[in-house]
């Protein structure tokens, strides 16, 4: 009881604050760089058909997302003197930035070869970023018993990994040109490396400056009893499906964003700016402690999906109009922000919940199937679907696109993000019963706490 009345009332250092935020950093300067451009890298660079590609996307994340419950499991059998989450920052991060590289590596191979690389390369990449951001999310419920304080912390964690995916979207395209000379092949593979560099700095960083509590006396649990934990879960649940429904939006927006203003605007050069735009929704990160006051978890999250909606609408209008362009991507880019950033924070109470209710606390199988689970299916259908849209509207790469084909390409850019988000909102109108009863899940689980260490 001792270790977690301290635990509560301790306020985490700004460096350790940082430190987790060098998580998600981490991990979102390579991953975003995938789940932007790799699409585009395989149809424009690697010379792959967009069909072909969509599907080799759509398969291998599939594959590679049953990995999110071994990560899970693996975390929940980890026992070691740094903790649960913690050392696999460090066990995987070299590993996940040569995967990242391969997977943008363009070796000379023809046919069903130049495929099955793609696909074993991406698949790889895939599964050991599960490896990090499986414990990013399960070590939240470790860093803090304070609701508040994880709350502080997440914002810390999303702000970090907006950077990361800043940095990436905003310099990806440059650093290609500045290091290919013209060869696009060879720019992407440098600039890959260059950002795995910097990823492995951070994911040290990270191990050196967390620590972990609520692991002490933490037991191996079997993956059936893991299982347990999901058994009634509701909370759980909706998270998983309005995650899922999220970054499905997510992708296919950024995905087709490159796609968007190079065929439909002819502003290609624009791409790393609006990218940079994007930093703005660390605003909307960073108020979330105090939104979620007002409104609860709950309602801040519909709120951000509701901004998201409403900025892809008004994108719509904007036309060509580039000043109403940036205030209409401003305030869609606000709103993910803000819905990205909820769920993770929410996941330490699904936690709660299912310890409370089962008795068992899987902090790495619910996190690795609320987080990564939800990342990699959403971000495999939400590839497929973009590049099953642009193939029916007979896209074709590096040509003058049809009528069709360019309305296609704004179908998927504009209208499709939206109604994913709307559907994301969906589940989190039953939510809130259950954040009503968090106070009393808490108060019982540290009294279960103290009476088992008499």
């Amino acid at each position: 009881m001792k270790e977690i009345v301290a635990a509560k009332k301790k306020a985490h250092p700004l460096v350790k604050k940082l430190a987790y935020a060098s998580t998600d950093g981490a991990g979102n300067l390579l991953f975003c760089i995938i789940s932007s451009y790799i699409l585009y890298f395989y149809t424009d660079v690697y010379g792959l058909t967009v069909g072909a590609a969509g599907i080799l996307l759509l398969i291998a994340r599939i594959v590679d997302s049953f990995d999110a419950p071994f990560w899970g499991s693996v975390i929940d059998h980890t026992k070691s003197k740094y903790g649960q989450s913690r050392p696999w920052f460090l066990w995987l991060a070299i590993p996940f930035a040569i995967a990242t590289v391969l997977a943008f590596s363009t070796p000379n191979l023809s046919g069903s070869a130049k495929v099955v690389y793609a696909g074993i390369t991406y698949v790889i990449a895939g599964t050991i970023y599960s490896g990090i951001a499986t414990p990013i999310t399960s070590i939240l419920p470790n860093l803090s018993n304070d609701p508040d304080e994880r709350i502080h912390l997440n914002s810390f964690r999303m702000v970090g990994g907006n950077i990361g995916n800043f940095a990436a979207v905003t310099f990806a395209l440059p650093l290609v040109a500045l290091f290919g000379g013209g060869d696009d092949r060879k720019g992407f593979s440098l600039m890959v490396a260059f950002f795995g560099v910097i990823a492995v700095g951070l994911l040290f960083f990270a191990f050196f400056n967390l620590e972990e509590i609520n692991t002490k006396k933490a037991v191996s649990i079997p993956f059936k009893d893991s299982l347990k934990a999901v058994k009634g879960n509701w909370p759980w649940i909706l998270l998983v499906l309005a995650n899922l429904a999220f970054w499905m939006a997510l992708t296919v927006r950024t995905s087709a964003l490159l796609y968007y203003f190079e065929y439909n605007l002819g502003s290609k050069n624009l791409v790393p700016l609006i990218n940079g735009i994007s930093l703005i929704q660390v605003g909307g990160m960073m108020a979330i402690p105090f939104i979620s006051k007002r409104l609860k978890k709950t309602g801040t999250m519909i709120v951000g999906l509701g901004l998201a909606v409403v900025g892809q609408f008004l994108l719509f209008l904007s036309g060509t109009s580039m000043t109403f362009l940036v205030i209409s991507w401003a305030i869609a880019c606000i709103g993910s922000g803000i819905a990205c950033s909820m769920p993770f924070a929410m996941l330490s109470d699904a936690v709660d919940f299912g310890e409370w209710k089962s008795g068992i606390r899987s902090s790495g199988f619910l996190s690795a199937m609320g987080s990564s689970f939800c990342i990699k299916v959403g971000a495999g259908l939400g590839s497929y679907f973009l590049s099953v849209i642009m193939a029916k509207t007979d896209y074709v790469a590096n040509q003058v696109q049809t009528s069709q084909a360019l309305a296609g390409i704004q179908f998927v850019f504009l209208w499709l993000p939206a109604i994913l988000f709307a559907l994301s909102a969906v589940p989190m109108l039953r939510y809130y019963r259950y954040e009503k009863q968090e106070g009393v899940i808490r108060a019982e689980l540290l009294t279960r706490r103290e009476q088992s260490e008499q």
